[in-house]
């Protein structure tokens, strides 16, 4: 008889509050250290016992899945089998240069070149992979070059907490300057004379909430503070605007929205407000000589409407209606040209691209006939262009550039994704259907399977949800997912409500005191596909992450009896506790999206009625993977630690629970485009292992 590994049994140490007259008891609270800001930077910080624990719980999982190892080991060299190992960007244009990223055969990081316009003198600039070697995890966080293509202003993250710093490398001596700039959120915008750039600081609880401008040659303690927000609530962020004249200071948190513009040929003029902030008001700006153009929710216009106004004056009493809105199609974002307006829209979760000529009004529209697909547009460097650049994909068809003349109409296939192991879109068959929720809301379901699949419901099934922050999940390639859908899995995407598949309104529907919606819509999604004979019950494995992974929680929690595995990554699932402690890095701004249950009894009441870590039972739950990151600063490690540990203890059959903590890395998991396939090996493998399949 083979021994069975036994689990790791996290000691209780109670720990209580009463708030709005409810007391709660928290028996696992130990496994948030104390230090954590300093963890972030540092994990060799780490409490001993916390960090004996989250090891114990590694061992046990992989005990538990080590006969999973060869099969863990197959699916990594199939996935990555399917990526070009020397694949490239298509290149974007710029004055005399185009600039490009380039992965080497077998390199794990991208490198970041340029070449002359016509494709001659190819230069290497920056190397990811020679700069990972110096570290345990690397990250790239953004590059770009000044207006004189000079020099490289480029940021990475070397510990998987998002704290990047940014440098400056010359493109001539390749040689990179004294400027060193930490604590950043990686993003940094050129002054017009190429002297100066912009950049976010975060602060200690890790919110961008100061702009500072950076002279080349200074030290980071000269820089001068240009903006400050005093709101914790609010996150700040800049960007280069549609023309590249301004520098855009975007602040907001997810309901409210408030730009300002500080012009790149006076960096040192105070930035300009387009229009005071109001709660629930949201917009963006995009400018076109003395014209902007603002994409907003104004007037009631939840699938939002484009105004112009002049800049000289921009207040709301100025803004005058371009594109109506209208209900049920919602505009998701625009790029705007010296002569033409493009609009990004989503109706019955399925995209289009609209060109608007400003000069006539003229428009026309780019669709696509698919049954479900993803369509999004790749911004450039070039404001004078008639060439809009967009990127197409299926569930069947891998991702295709497309640069688009928006005159003549004319479409040039510019890079076609590449599948070495070989890959044949009329193998496979995507469809939708649309589940009915409790309340009758019709819930669209995206589905993918191999076309030779009998529907006689015996299929396992893997059911990926998200439906938080009005984030659609489109229904694009992805390779991996061949590795399940091969093995006889069908996929399926539930579009819920949180996201904003069909429409803004669909996002509202699933937030705050209508946040059940969301678990209730994954649910019935989960029910059409064994009504539909796509499978049946207990052949279901559930997937999501970060707010999908508190979907997965709920739903463990409110209807576990359907599947036969829940796989949650970087599960943010102790949402009551989170909400509750205001010096975390994302609980102020995240208040308009759940609630403030510190100040607001009935916010407080509705988490702790869905709040998975608050709401495990004594009953049967299936198997759970549990997978989080050490430094992760936005789902902090401890919340799928506490979950598991509270699990274990409380349920009364079935499982296995299991954890698996990655000690070197953050929210994304694994650095490199290679590592991180150990970790969807693992989750893929553990699927697989639910519904018996994990074996030759």
């Amino acid at each position: 008889m083979v021994k069975q590994p036994q689990p790791p049994l996290a000691p209780r140490h109670p720990k209580s509050f009463t708030r709005h007259g409810i007391t709660i008891t928290d028996d696992y609270a130990w496994l948030k250290d104390d230090r954590w800001q300093d963890v972030l930077r540092d994990p060799s910080l780490l409490n001993a016992e916390i960090r004996s624990y989250l090891e114990a719980e590694n061992v046990y999982t992989d005990a538990v899945l080590g006969g999973t190892a060869a099969l863990q080991s197959t699916l990594v060299a199939e996935m990555r089998g399917r990526i070009k190992e020397d694949d490239s960007s298509v290149p974007s244009p710029d004055g005399p240069f185009e600039y490009f990223q380039r992965y080497r055969e077998g390199g794990q990081h991208e490198m970041i070149g340029r070449s002359r316009r016509d494709g001659s003198d190819t230069c290497i600039l920056i190397d990811g992979d020679a700069l990972a070697a110096k570290s345990s995890y690397f990250r790239f966080g953004g590059a770009r070059h000044s207006n004189d293509h000079r020099l490289e202003a480029w940021s990475a993250d070397v510990n998987g907490s998002e704290y990047f710093t940014i440098r400056v490398r010359d493109w001539e001596t390749s040689i990179d300057t004294d400027d060193t700039v930490e604590q950043t959120s990686g993003e940094a915008v050129w002054t017009a004379d190429s002297t100066a750039f912009f950049y976010v600081r975060l602060d200690d609880n890790h919110r961008p909430r100061q702009v500072y401008l950076h002279r080349i040659g200074a030290a980071q303690s000269e820089d001068t503070l240009v903006y400050e927000e005093k709101d914790v609530g609010w996150f700040t962020h800049i960007h280069e605007s549609a023309s590249g004249r301004y520098c855009v200071i975007a602040g907001g948190d997810h309901e409210t929205s408030e730009q300002r513009l500080i012009d790149l040929r006076e960096p040192t003029a105070p930035p300009r407000l387009i229009a005071p902030r109001e709660t629930g008001l949201q917009y963006s700006v995009y400018d076109r000589g003395d014209t902007l153009y603002i994409l907003t929710n104004a007037d009631g216009a939840i699938d939002f409407k484009i105004v112009e106004t002049p800049l000289s004056s921009s207040g709301r009493a100025s803004w005058r209606g371009l594109i109506p809105h209208r209900d049920g199609v919602y505009i998701l974002d625009v790029e705007l040209y010296a002569n033409h307006l493009v609009r990004l829209e989503r109706a019955n979760a399925l995209p289009s691209v609209v060109i608007r000529d400003l000069r006539t009004g003229d428009e026309h529209a780019v669709r696509f006939d698919e049954a479900a697909y993803s369509l999004g547009t790749i911004g450039g460097y070039e404001f004078e262009t008639t060439r809009l650049r967009y990127a197409y994909s299926s569930m069947t068809t891998p991702t295709e550039v497309y640069d688009y003349d928006m005159e003549s109409r004319e479409r040039i296939l510019r890079k076609r994704q590449e599948i070495p192991s070989g890959h044949n879109p009329a193998d496979y068959f995507v469809t939708r259907i649309m589940a009915k929720s409790h309340d009758g809301a019709e819930v669209p379901v995206s589905i993918l399977h191999r076309r030779d699949l009998a529907r006689d419901g015996k299929a396992p099934l893997l059911l990926y949800g998200y439906g938080s922050y009005g984030h659609a999940i489109p229904a694009s390639f992805a390779s991996n997912r061949l590795s399940l859908v091969d093995r006889g899995f069908v996929y399926a995407i539930a579009h819920v409500r949180g996201g904003s598949d069909k429409g803004w309104g669909w996002y509202l529907d699933g937030k705050r005191e209508k946040k059940v919606n969301t678990f209730d819509d994954f649910a019935a999604a989960a029910k059409a596909l064994i009504d539909a004979n796509y499978t049946s019950v207990g052949g279901i494995v559930a997937h999501g992450g970060s707010a999908g992974g508190m979907l997965m929680g709920a739903v463990a929690n409110r209807a576990g009896d359907l599947f036969a595995g829940f796989i949650a990554e970087v599960p943010f699932v102790d949402v009551l506790n989170t909400m509750l402690d205001d010096s975390l890095p994302l609980t102020p701004p995240e208040w308009p999206e759940w609630g403030n249950p510190i100040t607001d009894a009935q916010a407080f009441r509705t988490i702790l009625g869905y709040s998975p870590y608050d709401n495990v039972a004594a009953k049967n739950y299936p198997a759970i993977l549990a997978m989080g990151g050490l430094t992760d600063p936005r789902v902090t490690y401890w919340e799928p630690a506490k979950w598991i540990a509270r699990l274990r203890s409380t349920m009364t059959g079935g499982g296995p629970v299991l954890l698996r903590t990655n000690m070197g890395a953050g929210h994304g998991g694994a650095s490199g485009r290679f590592n991180r396939l150990d970790e969807v090996a693992l989750a893929y493998a553990f699927a697989l292992w639910c519904v018996g399949r994990a074996g030759p």
